[in-house]
């Protein structure tokens, strides 16, 4: 059987045909393409319609490869969503979570529940972008009044393709809205902020089968497919195909960098919330305790100011001693128009471009060393290795600047690890593979594994 998976980040989408040969995952990549955020009426917004289309160009292309996938899936980044109307038409745009939209949504939030108590029944951090905030503003913008349906960016992909309506478990825990110990909607919240709870809808766990392509798209890409839910949340996805062991320490890193560990249960103690961790939802109704970190985004939108690439960018990096610190997480590294000028402008003095470079380079690392701090503080358990996933483990001197500042053991890959994590879903609902042990045992023997040593 072929397994198909679509994973869509904020830079790129690829679609990756996988199958199990021989006891070992075989990938093929068969289709790609560029994502970004647009401009629309002075707000930073999603082409949902053009995400659609190149979903559906993806999938002809496998079948014109004659690599025609048995099932598909998708998963994109977590907290934005599409509102649809009675007729299942978008309402409005896809709103972008760059987008400065909630500043003023999650302060009214917070007066009305506060963020301690937000943090008790769901356990997630506070960013300012979160979805609850993002929905209040559509509350209060007139946009919820014409919604009759609420859908995570996946799940809305997924409705595109078969027309039915899912809503995955792990990206809707990165809402806000979902109670930690119940693993539901909490009506209290939706109810309290005066949101309608039909908007919501039974919550389905990773492998659920969504339904199959509907006729028009059957017509388009010419042929039929199942469409299965993945763990939907990329970064979700990415951590089933971490060759850890659960408990140990990752870090999945590209656009974010997302530091945790898997936890049976919810940490809603002050201690986590103290220092922003989230329990986001994972398979089974586990828990990743993770942190969002800015990640490599600061460093994409450098190397599209300088017109360069990864590789020289790294060499400019190697050629200075350590450079300053800012903190990577600040909001002004959101979308700041020139991330060079905003880094410059927060250091305070003249750098040179490639001063500028170093100085992300080990405020990333530090930002790493103090987020381990953090996560050993709250387990009470010292992580002897950080398993580092997804694209930005390529990058050699991230991983050597992590193993020393923080000591630890630096392992690396795979590079795909989002799109091997959504087929691994795929296969476990297939009957392919039957569990996520042995799925992450055959994630070690069918990609290079790379060491890296303070």
């Amino acid at each position: 059987m072929r397994f198909l998976a679509i994973d869509i980040g904020a830079s790129s989408g690829r679609h990756i045909v996988g199958a199990l040969e021989d006891g070992r995952i075989k990938l093929k990549e068969v289709y790609r393409f560029a994502n970004g955020i647009e401009r629309r009426s002075g707000h930073l917004v999603w082409d949902e319609k053009r995400l659609v289309n190149e979903v559906l160009l993806g999938l002809k292309a496998a079948g014109e490869q004659g690599l025609v996938p048995d099932f598909v899936g998708i998963d994109t980044w977590a907290v934005d969503y599409a509102l649809l109307d009675e007729e299942g038409n978008a309402v409005g745009d896809v709103f972008s979570y760059r987008d400065g939209r909630t500043e003023t949504a999650a302060e009214l939030v917070h007066r009305i529940i506060s963020f301690n108590t937000l943090y008790s029944r769901t356990g997630i951090q506070f960013q300012p972008f979160n979805t609850v905030y993002q929905l209040y503003e559509d509350k209060m913008s007139g946009r919820l009044k014409k919604a009759k349906h609420f859908l995570m960016l996946p799940d809305y992909l997924d409705y595109r393709l078969t027309g039915e309506m899912r809503q995955e478990y792990t990206n809707a825990t990165s809402t806000g809205m979902v109670n930690a110990v119940t693993h539901k909607w909490d009506d209290d919240i939706i109810g309290t902020l005066g949101f309608d709870g039909s908007l919501f809808c039974e919550l389905s766990q990773p492998g659920t089968v969504v339904g199959r392509f509907s006729k028009q798209v059957r017509d388009f890409v010419g042929y039929d497919a199942a469409v299965i839910l993945p763990a939907t949340h990329d970064t979700a996805s990415a951590v089933l195909a971490a060759p850890i062991n659960f408990g140990d320490m990752y870090i999945s890193s590209g656009t974010w960098s997302l530091l945790g560990t898997e936890q049976y249960g919810a940490h809603t103690e002050e201690a986590a919330m103290r220092v922003n961790y989230s329990n986001e939802g994972s398979i089974g109704y586990t828990f990743r305790l993770q942190k969002n970190i800015m990640g490599l985004w600061m460093l994409q939108n450098i190397r599209r100011e300088l017109g360069g690439t990864f590789p020289e960018m790294i060499a400019m990096a190697r050629s200075q001693e350590k450079g300053c610190i800012v903190d990577v997480n600040d909001a002004r590294f959101l979308a700041p128009s020139d991330m060079m000028q905003e880094i410059r402008s927060t250091v305070g003095r003249p750098l040179s471009d490639a001063q500028v470079v170093r100085t992300v380079y080990d405020s990333l690392a530090l930002g790493y060393k103090h987020a381990v701090e953090e996560l050993e503080g709250i387990t009470g358990s010292r992580a002897e290795s950080i398993s580092i996933i997804g694209g930005g483990c390529r990058d050699g001197l991230l991983n050597e600047l992590t193993a020393k500042v923080t000591g630890k053991r630096i392992l690396t890959g795979p590079v795909e690890a989002t799109s091997i994590g959504n087929i691994i879903m795929q296969m476990i609902s297939a009957g392919e593979i039957q569990d996520i042990a042995t799925a992450r045992k055959i994630v070690k023997n069918s990609f290079n594994i790379g060491e890296t040593v303070a």
